[in-house]
């Protein structure tokens, strides 16, 4: 039986969504089994962004005990800005000091089953924790060439020039936050969490929680790329692009620091 600190928490689980359908059907039934067990409430949000299939209809999907809510954007905004839905979400609903946010993508190439992984290191101490290609034991199933070479070299890059004690991974988007190092970044930003666009966004919001934070890890996990339903929407040379420029934007505010104080109310 589970303790009453234990019922007490909430784990959100993030899923930005664009023309994810067939993925979804699939994903939220493997999602619901994998924390069926996990300890804490689970509350899943399906951010839908502009999609014209019938990403807005998953919490029909779902089995009927998981909690799904569907958030849509009305047009396609990004994934900056579907991250960003979520978060603010995620924020207005949690009160407990132990709420995790679990962000995977909802094209079923992230598997649930390593959630629980995540969670328990993440109750362990941890801010964040970083579901890592570059972990011994991690597996990269059906990823294509041009993906190795922007993970990689990413990989490179950030290691030079913005490393961060304990990660390889910096890139992936599969991550486990506690929430009240999110509250903390919206509370030094003034709600400016993400300024990036594309999947950049994801490395500034890392980025970010490392600068206040050093606890962060990573723990292996496989890919599955070969489970993806659709093509992929990263476009490769605008993601580079975007890499560079926020790599060079986090240079300079990690020599000047985040603010301490609050810049705004979220009221």
């Amino acid at each position: 039986m589970n303790s009453e600190p234990e019922r007490r928490r909430t784990v959100y689980v993030l899923l930005p969504a664009y023309n994810e359908e067939v993925a979804l059907k699939a994903l939220l039934p493997d999602l619901y089994h994998a924390t069926d067990m996990i300890g804490a409430r689970v509350h899943v949000i399906v951010v839908n962004d502009g999609s014209s299939d019938g990403t807005a209809n998953a919490d029909d999907w779902a089995p009927p005990h998981q909690r799904v809510e569907v958030i849509s954007h009305e047009q396609n905004r990004g994934l900056a800005a579907a991250l960003t839905t979520g978060i603010e979400r995620v924020l207005t609903l949690s009160q407990g000091p132990d709420d995790l946010m679990v962000c995977l993508d909802a094209d079923n190439t992230h598997p649930p089953e390593t959630i629980p992984r995540m969670v328990a290191r993440a109750w362990d101490g941890h801010d964040v924790v970083i579901a890592s290609r570059y972990r011994p034991g991690s597996v990269q199933r059906g990823v294509p060439a041009f993906r190795r070479f922007l993970s990689r070299g990413a990989r490179v890059l950030f290691r030079l020039l913005l490393p961060i004690p304990g990660v390889r991974d910096f890139t992936c988007g599969f991550r486990a936050y506690r929430v009240s190092a999110l509250r903390e970044i919206w509370r030094r930003t003034g709600g400016k969490v993400i300024t990036s666009q594309g999947f950049a966004c994801t490395d500034e919001l890392l980025l970010k929680i490392a600068m206040i934070t050093g606890k962060i890890t990573e723990v292996p996990f496989t890919l599955r790329y070969d489970q993806k339903p659709g093509e992929s929407k990263l476009q490769l040379w605008l993601t580079i692009r975007s890499q560079l420029r926020v790599i060079g934007r986090l240079r300079q505010m990690r020599r000047e620091g985040l603010p301490q104080e609050v810049q705004r109310d979220r009221s």
